[in-house]
């Protein structure tokens, strides 16, 4: 089983985001047995909060629900448990790399940096431009999804 980990900095705009799509894609190419994905945050800030009206109402538009998601925070242990930990932007790396170990094992990452134009995924909760952000998650998405099942 390949184990997944999104992460921004509040985990209720861009990396719930990232988490529901990605098992949405995962779903409808019938590898859903084969991945464990979750989201978290860098940040304490909106710990224990539901996902953001934006990324909900953007979600539903294509029929995906966050039904019972709660914000949580990137944790030490999340290294060991997780073969990819990813991060939406630059920022979100940085304060990745503080909070976990040494990345021996290579698994943090940034989303788009596995589609054909790396680039940081903007914050919605700053720009109110949830379309951007969908398309720049959907993009990573399929692109991750496209490497990881290669490793299948």
């Amino acid at each position: 089983m390949i184990k997944i980990l999104f992460v921004c900095y509040g985990n209720i705009c861009r990396s719930p985001m990232a988490e529901f799509v990605m098992k949405d894609l995962v779903n409808k190419s019938g590898l859903s047995d084969k991945f464990y994905i979750a989201s978290a945050a860098t940040s304490t800030e909106e710990i224990g909060n539901g996902v953001h009206y934006g990324t909900r109402n953007k979600l539903g538009e294509y029929g995906i629900s966050t039904e019972g998601k709660k914000a949580v925070q990137l944790k030490k242990s999340d290294y060991d448990k997780y073969d990819y930990i990813i991060g939406m932007d630059s920022m979100n790396m940085r304060h990745m790399r503080r909070m976990l170990p040494e990345d021996a094992g290579d698994k943090i990452r940034l989303l788009l940096d596995f589609s054909k134009n790396p680039r940081d995924i903007a914050d919605p909760w700053y720009t109110g431009d949830f379309d951007t952000t969908y398309n720049d998650i959907f993009e990573g998405c399929t692109a991750f999804l496209d490497k990881l099942k290669q490793e299948l």
